[in-house]
């Protein structure tokens, strides 16, 4: 894949041919060299681009290869390797012992006083009825689980426990709040105990685990009891006790931010669980919660849905589920009435049905089995793993920076040229006493592990899971729901979005404003004037019985019609319902013996009809051209049969004259077929292929699906953001072009031409290596199968594109698990296709999946402007008391000083940094380079200019700082030099202060644009600059400082405020083109080369 600087250096492309950095002057270097210098390195731990479907060895291995000094919140949001094995061991166990289980969890729920409506029913003894209904719960619980048949038999059958649990096959239960009440109460709700999430204890236990805490907390243990020994209680506490309480005080402060983090995951994944679906209650479908569900509901069963409690088929046409996730085989059974019972978690993988519901929350298997393991939240990212890499780095680096320090100061001090505050030499040879030693070699040791703490990053990756939560809360409100983490920052690298047509860049709102019917096009499209009565009644009963959807007569005289089912069947039940249609007539006179889902790969779905004793009819509806190539004849506006050769010209025009005007086209077509040919037995008939030749057109009917207003304006702001939008759909290629136009995805007519506009079907019989080429130049495909989807991203992947993709429908599950991120639609998706996705679209609007690309690339922008801060001040600090302790024996920051700052550094920074809103200037670059480093060479060229400002400002106050400050003339030589170290610290604070406004835009002029939209960011700082004041001014003894003058409080914020025209400066230097880590990376490269030659 090719990779270049973006123009503005920070956030790179990872589109090829894009324009070199404007920053970097010319480069005559070539973008393949720039590849190779950027590409995989297969001995780096911590070089993975995509985590997605990474293997558990690549994972454990960077865990393994990392730094780390408090590994339960390090690794607290990685995944679980061991989830798997976990759950079969649970699924298992619940098989095999789910009564006991069962017993065991209403019992424990009753001790806990949780009895709700999970439990309220089943804490007493059963009696013989529960309730006002006729079957006990236990006998329901039983026949279910154990899917017992000759129980099942003596009930009646599924119409006697229909009958028993006071419910209508047809109409379901009464929609009544009584009813269901009383329902939730005799059998339970369909939830289940959730384990508890940690309490905040736990996480004070966790932040507690750093390793260089426990050191410090030991060492201020060591210092206090000492202190106390030689100076007293009253003075000896201080050196001790301020270590101990700034200690406690950074764990207390990571504890409440971890806290807040988990809280907001636990409310994402309460959303996840929450699925909305139709029951049908009083004869009307309805959508509930799936927490809503009671026993006695019926519930149909489409393709793609998840079986939502325990229950019992009542009828059902080609109905396979597949039932891995609760028996662990990966194998699709089929249901019938041989083999009706459902199991609840369990997948609708074809066909489809309707289920009387049996047994709900605990007393399923689904239910104990959620009930008994915690969800696992984890999950790697790669720029959480790539952090990782740098803070081992950085951490590396600090560990030999805080031994030399160590090191240099007890070779000073046991030389004897320490000096104390008064200039006295604090080690004597036989006259200083142990006691004074000890305390002084642990104030040493606690200035090497502080150092330590400051300069181990570990808070560095957790920024990417604090970032990661902000962004995932906010993009609840654009409409995005965020599954994976993962995709969340991969969005922001994705170079190509492959968009349905029907839903995302359309409204899916349709009506038929087309139809042609009776040989001609219709004056009104819903009129039934000039059509004969036997062509209308054939079109009703094709519409009424080929349907998954339904029509509802409110028993009140003039309520209005209630037409349910995805929005093409509604727009068909409407139409036809003009035309006069009686839906609850035809489906009552005839019915249906056989039937054919809507199949995506044929484009069509049918029905076989039996009328009375002795007719069969087979109605067919689907793709226009595709029904009418399957017809011999038409049916006139006199009823009569004709032959269609004649008029198939005519038939195709008209569809093609809908489709050029955006128009979805359906055809209606039915034909006899003799009842002595229709299988008798059950099995025959299940496995009977429907005929679909000499068919009788009776209507085609033209659909409009309006554009979504803005997204037009969405498609625009992708491309200039170097993102390319093709749109793949299902509908005529004449169609999806005109619509294509309309969104602006194809600039003019000329561009339609193939391979820009293509088929499905004739990309899929090209070669492999030919699909590669033609991809590139792919815009729009038209007729494709969820196949030609997945063909399309594995072609757009192998040529080096980040794939995004839309889907709804349970066949585009594989390429939404195949696409770097797959994003479903929250409205018409199912079940199994948001499973597959990363991301679920909730409004189904494709400017919604604009907004994803924005937070994608916020996230990294985020972290960079986080990376930028902190090691700013990593630089700065190490430098500073390297240089001081070699030369002096002493250093200016003490250890209470630099816990502080690591608290600014570390949880506050990030808190500031890692929630700054995105902006649109993030479209106006080109997609993160998912192998681009994360430190760019502006942020180099920024960092060193502020280190060396900071490093340069505080070693003058350092060595010179008597003399600047004028403090020579101070007759307490000690005092003088508390005053210079309180100016160095304060100093150093402003520094970091006026630096975080840097930092929010390492490549703009302007660093306050924005500032007020986040008023967290203003909050933190003007939090941190209040607390500053109270630490120098009243916190003396406790901080190690003395009370400033207001002289020089105005000079240490002066200083800090240098930083902002100095990085206006800093932003005219040119940074070079290739990244500075390539740099450091060769000489390691080469040597690895040498070793392995």
């Amino acid at each position: 894949m090719s990779t270049t600087s973006s123009s503005n250096g920070l956030l790179p492309t990872s589109m090829s041919g894009r324009h070199d950095d404007v920053e970097a002057g010319g480069s005559d270097r070539t973008q393949d060299e720039h590849h190779e210098q950027l590409e995989h390195d297969p001995d780096d731990p911590f070089d993975l681009d995509n985590t997605k479907n990474a293997s558990a060895q690549s994972l454990r291995r960077w865990r393994q290869a990392a730094l780390v000094l408090n590994a339960s919140r390090r690794f607290r949001y990685t995944l679980d390797l061991n989830k798997e094995e976990h759950y079969e061991s649970r699924r298992r166990m619940i098989r095999a012992h789910a009564q006991v289980i069962r017993a065991a969890l209403l019992f424990k729920l009753a001790g806990e006083q949780q009895v709700g409506a999970v439990a309220s029913s089943s804490t007493t003894t059963p009696s013989a009825s529960t309730g006002n209904f006729d079957i006990d719960l236990e006998k329901l619980v039983s026949m279910t689980r154990n899917q017992n048949m000759s129980s099942l038999q003596q009930h009646g059958g599924v119409k006697g426990v229909a009958e028993k649990l006071k419910s209508n096959l047809e109409q379901g239960i009464e929609e009544d709040e009584k009813e269901v009440i009383d329902r939730k109460n005799a059998f339970g709700s369909n939830t289940y105990p959730k384990k508890k999430g940690k309490s905040f204890y736990m996480f004070l236990w966790e932040a507690w685990q750093d390793l260089t805490l426990i050191i410090l907390i030991i060492a201020a243990v060591t210092s206090l009891a000492l202190g106390i020994k030689t100076e007293g209680l009253k003075e000896g506490w201080l050196d001790g006790g301020s270590i101990a309480f700034a200690v406690l005080l950074v764990i207390i402060v990571t504890a409440v931010s971890d806290y807040r983090q988990s809280l907001q995951f636990q409310n994402l994944n309460d959303e996840k669980r929450n699925i909305q679906l139709e029951v049908m209650r009083g004869g009307r479908t309805v959508k509930i919660s799936i927490y809503d569900v009671v026993v006695g509901d019926v519930i149909p069963l489409r393709i793609g849905d998840q079986v939502p409690a325990d229950g019992v088929l009542i009828s059902g046409h080609s109905l396979a589920i597949d039932e891995s996730s609760m028996t662990g085989e990966s194998k699709i059974v089929n249901k019938d009435q041989k083999s009706p019972f459902l199991m609840s978690g369990c997948k609708v993988a074809d066909g489809v049905g309707s289920m009387l519901v049996t047994g709900v929350g605990i007393n399923t298997e689904w239910g104990l089995l959620m009930a008994s393991i915690s969800e696992d939240t984890g999950e790697e990212t790669p720029l959480q793993v790539r952090l990782n890499g740098l803070a081992t780095f950085i951490g590396i680096v600090g560990l030999t920076v805080a031994l030399v320090v160590l090191v240099a100061l007890l070779v000073r001090y046991f030389t004897g040229t320490t000096q104390d505050s008064s200039g006295a030499t604090q080690f004597v040879k036989g006259k200083t006493s142990i006691s004074d030693i000890v305390d002084d070699c642990v104030k040493i040791f606690t200035i090497a592990v502080t150092i330590v703490v400051v300069a181990v990053p570990e808070g560095l990756p957790l920024a990417v899971t604090l970032t990661l939560a902000y962004s995932m809360r906010k993009m609840m409100a654009d409409k995005a729901l965020v599954r994976r983490l993962s995709a969340c920052e991969t969005m922001g690298s994705a170079t190509t979005i492959c968009s349905d047509k029907t839903g995302t860049l359309t409204l899916n709102q349709m009506t038929v404003v087309e139809t042609y019917a009776g040989g001609s096009k219709m004056d009104v499209a819903d009129s039934p004037s000039g059509l004969h009565p036997k062509l209308v009644a054939l079109i009703s009963e094709g519409v009424a019985q080929n349907t998954t959807g339904n029509v509802f007569h409110p028993k009140v005289d003039g309520g209005e019609v209630e037409i349910s089912g995805s929005p093409t069947e509604k727009a068909i039940l409407s139409w036809a319902y003009k035309l006069g249609m009686k839906f609850d007539t035809i489906r009552s006179e005839s019915a249906i013996i056989h039937a054919f889902p809507f199949n995506s790969e044929k484009k069509r779905g049918g029905v076989a009809v039996l009328r009375g004793d002795s007719e069969v009819f087979i109605h067919w509806k689907g793709a226009a051209e595709i029904v009418l190539a399957c017809c011999t004849q038409y049916m006139d506006s006199n009823g009569t049969l004709q032959p269609i050769d004649s008029q198939k010209e005519f038939f195709r025009l008209a569809i093609d004259a809908m489709a050029k005007n955006s128009l979805r086209c359906v055809a209606i077509a039915c034909r006899t077929q003799e009842l002595n040919k229709v299988p008798k037995e059950q099995e025959e008939l299940d496995k009977w292929s429907l005929p679909e030749d000499e068919l009788t057109l009776l209507a085609i009917v033209g659909i409009k699906d309006p554009c979504r207003p803005g997204v037009r304006e969405a498609v625009r702001i992708c491309t200039s953001a170097g993102v390319k939008v093709r749109m793949v759909t299902g509908d005529n290629l004449q169609t999806a072009k005109a619509i294509a136009l309309e969104c602006g995805i194809l600039a003019s007519d000329t561009e339609a031409v193939e391979p820009t506009i293509i088929e499905g079907k004739v990309f899929r019989e090209l070669s492999e290596k030919e699909r590669e080429q033609v991809a590139k130049r792919i815009t729009v495909m038209g007729r494709s199968s969820p196949n030609d989807k997945l063909l399309l991203v594995q072609a757009l992947r192998k040529n080096g594109d980040v794939v995004a993709v839309t889907g709804d429908g349970t066949n585009d599950a594989p390429a939404l698990h195949e696409a770097d991120i797959g994003l479903s639609m929250g409205i018409s998706g199912t079940e199994v296709a948001k499973e597959s996705s990363d991301i679920i679209i909730l409004d189904d609007n494709f400017a919604s999946v604009v907004k994803v690309v924005r937070w994608g690339r916020s996230v990294y922008a985020n972290i960079q402007k986080f990376i930028q801060f902190q090691l700013t001040v990593n630089v700065a600090a190490l430098i500073i008391n390297v240089v001081a302790a070699m030369s002096s024996g002493d250093v200016p920051l003490k250890a209470v000083q630099l816990l502080w700052v690591n608290l600014i550094m570390d949880t506050l920074g990030a808190l500031a940094l890692a929630t700054e809103p995105p902006t649109d200037h993030l479209m106006h670059r080109t997609p993160v380079g998912r192998r681009e480093p994360l430190i760019t060479n502006i942020m180099w060229r920024n960092l060193l200019v502020q280190s060396l400002y900071q490093v340069a400002v505080l070693l003058v106050l350092n060595f010179a700082g008597l003399s600047v400050l004028g403090l020579k003339q101070d007759s307490n030589h000690a005092h003088a030099v508390e005053v210079k170290n309180t100016m160095i610290f304060n100093a150093f604070v402003m520094c970091q202060i006026f630096n975080e406004f840097n930092a929010r835009k390492p490549d703009e002029m302007n660093v306050f644009s924005g500032v007020s939209k986040n008023p967290l960011f203003v909050a933190i700082v003007g939090v941190t600059f209040v607390l500053q004041i109270l630490i120098v001014t009243f916190l003396g003894e406790f901080a190690h400082t003395v009370a400033l003058s207001w002289q020089l409080w105005l000079a240490s914020i002066v200083i800090g405020l240098v930083s902002w025209p100095l990085a206006v400066v800093g932003k005219l230097i040119p940074v070079p083109r290739t990244p500075m880590s390539v740099y450091f990376k060769k000489p390691f490269r080469k040597y690895r080369a040498s070793r392995s030659a």
